[in-house]
């Protein structure tokens, strides 16, 4: 089964086209990894699949046209976070994540002791029981990442849309939230979508990735296709080295230009 397909996408903002002519198909229980150059379009594609960009085209949501979803019934197909969420003062960490709980809340809007139980259970399935009473602003980078993923998965969604979720996180941080996900997914059968800028974790996590270049997809297929020296230098102006790790992994290095004293 089909978890996401892109038809001929094009999506914007007030009828400017931002990202022009996508069309893929995300299996259930794939990752998928949109990566590009700064400016390329990755944050506009993946808000036109969860709702928030103008688009055209088709986007599919397992085997349903998301352009004929209500906002409630979206939220209860794709959970999506932002690259620089809103993380309101004063909230405690169980106030945050009980939020995700919102599309499946009643006309009354108010908790029941199922959604209570649900998030409890999210928080101790990413080691955030014991900061469950925290005030957000008390929490350190890699422990607000955690929260925001624990927001998304509460939705209890099947489709999970990141942008850039290791945003301002160490290497070993970035590490820990990709390792957490990657085995929430296999144990779920999630399907994750997100944006990367680190393309060396982008080819260890993902399945697929999607190769974006102003407004355009320039590659389409798995790490070891689609991540090449060629391709970096023309669409990220970079000079650097594909390697591959122990465990067959691409691995993007750097190289510093070769300058003749």
């Amino acid at each position: 089964m089909t978890a996401l397909r892109l038809r001929e996408v094009q999506a914007g903002y007030a009828g400017k086209p931002v990202v022009r002519g996508v069309s893929l198909d995300v299996p259930v229980g794939g990752w998928l990894a949109i990566i590009g150059p700064n400016g390329a379009g990755k944050s506009t594609l993946l808000k036109a699949i969860a709702g928030i960009a103008d688009f055209d085209g088709d986007i599919v949501l397992h085997d349903k046209p998301a352009a004929e979803l209500s906002h409630r019934d979206r939220a209860r197909e794709v959970g999506y976070s932002p690259q620089n969420p809103a993380m309101p003062d004063g909230l405690t960490v169980t106030d945050y994540v009980l939020l995700g709980r919102t599309p499946h809340l009643g006309r009354l809007a108010r908790e029941s002791s199922r959604d209570l139980s649900i998030v409890d259970e999210v928080l101790h399935r990413l080691d955030l029981g014991d900061l469950a009473g925290r005030p957000l602003r008390t929490l350190s980078g890699g422990e607000r990442q955690r929260a925001v993923l624990a927001r998304v998965l509460t939705q209890q969604t099947r489709l999970l849309l990141l942008d850039e979720p290791t945003t301002g996180l160490d290497i070993g941080h970035a590490q820990a939230l990709l390792e957490r996900l990657d085995r929430l997914r296999r144990e779920d059968g999630s399907t994750v979508v997100t944006t990367l800028h680190d393309l060396t974790f982008a080819a260890q996590y993902a399945d697929q990735l999607l190769l974006l270049d102003g407004g355009e997809v320039v590659a389409a297929g798995t790490p070891a296709e689609v991540l090449t020296a060629e391709r970096l230098a023309r669409h990220y102006d970079a000079t650097a080295e594909v390697l591959s790790s122990g465990q067959g992994h691409p691995v993007i290095t750097p190289v510093r230009p070769f300058h003749k004293k």
